[in-house]
């Protein structure tokens, strides 16, 4: 588009997955910032694996502390009530420990996602406007709730299992090599089937994964829309289309989801069936070596139970690989945010809000949304401190784009932009900013009371002064009336509010802010003639002292410029006073005959 950036583009749809092994790492170095609740964790853990390793020894000796005799048989007593003792107070402190295992593991995961949930955010904010305009606002919202979230039960699902794994396996193998190695060899043929099984099903079900995060951003994109112009929606009878195109999107997340979901609920019943298939292969191979006396029966017992401890861990990770895939997804969307680079701070030229003047000059600029698709050509414009310029032209003149430049919401291809003699890219973006008020056409208010969205312009201004500045921009008259006054809590986007009240408090906003330079843009070109006469008279108690720059589509309201710039196909047409444009007869002519003609510009 000729006036403004470009919108979403279907990237999230395209994307492609990061590097598996790179994501876990930054997912552990997150996991290890919580050192103390680590620490606990893996102590809890180690004793729970080393208690369950000594349930299964505790079971042979119970066994083989019966022993036939002849046609009767032999039973210790001393022995098995000791060995069951002991067996009783394992498992107690099995399930105690494992109790505190899993309070250790939610708060891990939670201190855990809610200080990725943190950076995030943060990245977020600092973001290039140009990644904002080109990404689906919907879908950055799902990567800070569902991807998030993925990553948030599964650390708390599946980390102890990851951890306790190691330890298990370690364990049971070191305890089956004491007892015999030829049965311990028997219990390890299983393994790589599991492994081999795993590699090829991961193949399949990680592409899934993968797309079906990205479908349902694509979704929660769609349904933001579709929420926030509701209004449109409705008045252009496009309900049914919405529709459609709600249930293209949820149809192409179902069929994934479902191609997701078999191939990860696959991997449970693959694994159980090799697992199965050990089990017997144990006790054939034990029950043989057992009569030619070579082990007893309770050590058969034993590694029936320790070939399944031995299993489990890879049975339970191949359960849990559909959600792992889940999150390792949902993180690599994250970190995809988070490795883009924020917006530069800007340069270190000693420039503060307060010792700007407000002297503007651009020269010679060029600039483009898109690469091919120029949309300012050779600009220039001279604008002394305290004078009132209005830009004007056709729609997709590039008349915002010189505000989006000014503001260093983009930056230009080639040329420059001075304030008082310095290039702005060599001036702080902080300090830029604090120097310029926007009054935009869509007005940005926030839930929250009237006086909160006034002072967003300065926190730190008391009541009073945010009366005044209510008072200067004629919007006390309307705040008064209100239920709680400037205590009256605004619905989302200031909804129970009409658009030029929510106009006046913009205004308000801007004259708390006390900036040295004014950018007020199509500020009154939604709403009636009446109240554009109250917020013509705050505007220009506002503009007063100020470099002002206005852009306008209401001719009418832009007469008392002191010079009027038109904008045409990006390039400067004319410039001059309204009388002096109206007696050359060139595009500003043309433009007030349209407009007064009553025909659309």
């Amino acid at each position: 588009p000729m006036g403004g950036p470009p919108g979403p583009r279907g990237a999230m749809l395209r994307e492609k997955p990061q590097n598996a092994a790179g994501t876990l790492k930054r997912l552990i170095r997150y996991i290890g910032r919580n050192k103390a609740l680590l620490i606990g964790l893996w102590a809890v853990m180690l004793f729970v694996t080393l208690l369950s390793l000594a349930g299964p020894s505790l079971q042979a000796l119970a066994i083989d502390s019966i022993a036939p005799s002849g046609t009767q048989l032999s039973v210790d007593f001393p022995r098995l009530i000791r060995v069951l003792a002991a067996m009783g107070l394992v498992y107690v402190l099995s399930s105690v420990l494992t109790y505190f295992q899993g309070i250790f593991a939610a708060k891990l995961s939670q201190v855990t996602v809610r200080t990725m949930r943190a950076d995030l955010f943060a990245r977020i904010e600092r973001l290039p406007i140009r990644y904002i305009d080109t990404h689906q606002h919907g879908d950055l919202m799902s990567r800070m709730t569902n991807d998030v979230e993925n990553v948030s039960n599964t650390i708390s699902q599946s980390i102890a299992s990851l951890f306790s794994s190691v330890l298990t396996v370690a364990g049971t193998l070191f305890i089956m090599l004491g007892y015999n190695p030829l049965m311990t060899l028997v219990s390890l043929v299983t393994v790589p089937l599991s492994l081999l099984a795993s590699m090829v099903m991961s193949k399949f079900m990680r592409r899934y994964f993968v797309r079906q995060q990205a479908l349902l951003g694509s979704l929660n994109g769609h349904i933001e829309e579709m929420v926030t112009g509701y209004k449109t929606v409705m008045a252009y009878g496009r309900e049914e289309r919405a529709v459609r195109e709600f249930s293209q999107i949820s149809g192409d997340l179902k069929a994934c989801g479902i191609r997701a979901q078999v191939f990860g609920g696959v991997m449970g019943p693959l694994m159980n069936l090799i697992g199965n298939f050990g089990y017997l292969l144990i006790a054939a191979v034990g029950g043989y070596l057992a009569l030619e006396g070579v082990i007893t029966v309770g050590v058969i017992q034993a590694f029936l139970l320790y070939s399944k401890q031995f299993t489990r861990p890879i049975t339970e990770i191949a359960n849990q690989y559909a959600q792992i895939l889940t999150a390792m997804a949902g993180a690599e969307r994250v970190f995809a945010v988070m490795d883009t680079p924020s917006e530069d701070e800007g340069g270190s030229a000693p420039v503060t809000p307060e010792t700007v003047k407000g002297d503007l000059s651009f020269r010679h600029i060029n600039f483009s949304y898109l690469p091919g698709e120029q949309v300012l050509f050779d600009f220039g414009l001279e604008v002394k401190q305290g004078q009132k310029i209005a830009i004007v032209g056709a729609t997709g003149s590039g008349k915002t784009t010189v505000v989006n430049l000014l503001t260093r919401f983009y930056d230009v291809d080639s040329g420059e932009i001075r304030l008082d003699g310095v290039d702005i890219r060599d001036i702080p973006k902080a300090a830029l900013r604090r120097s310029i008020a926007i009054v935009l056409q869509d007005t940005v208010l926030f839930s929250d009371t009237v006086a909160a969205n006034i002072r967003y312009g300065r926190l730190d201004a008391s009541m009073e002064e945010v009366r005044r500045a209510a008072r200067a921009a004629n919007a006390d008259t309307f705040i008064e009336q209100l239920p709680a006054g400037y205590d009256t809590l605004l619905s989302e986007s200031g909804g129970n509010l009409s658009g030029g009240q929510r106009q006046l408090l913009s205004i308000a906003r801007a004259v708390l802010a006390d900036p040295k330079i004014l950018i007020l843009d199509e500020a009154t070109s939604s709403v009636d003639t009446r109240t554009e006469m109250h917020i013509q008279q705050a505007m220009i108690a506002l503009m007063k002292n100020r470099t002002s720059l206005i852009i306008a589509h209401r001719l009418s309201t832009i007469r008392d410029a002191d010079r009027i710039v038109v904008i045409d196909a990006g390039r400067v047409a004319e410039t001059g006073s309204h009388e002096e444009l109206l007696a050359r007869r060139g595009c500003y002519y043309r433009l007030y005959q349209n407009q007064f003609a009553g025909k659309t510009i």
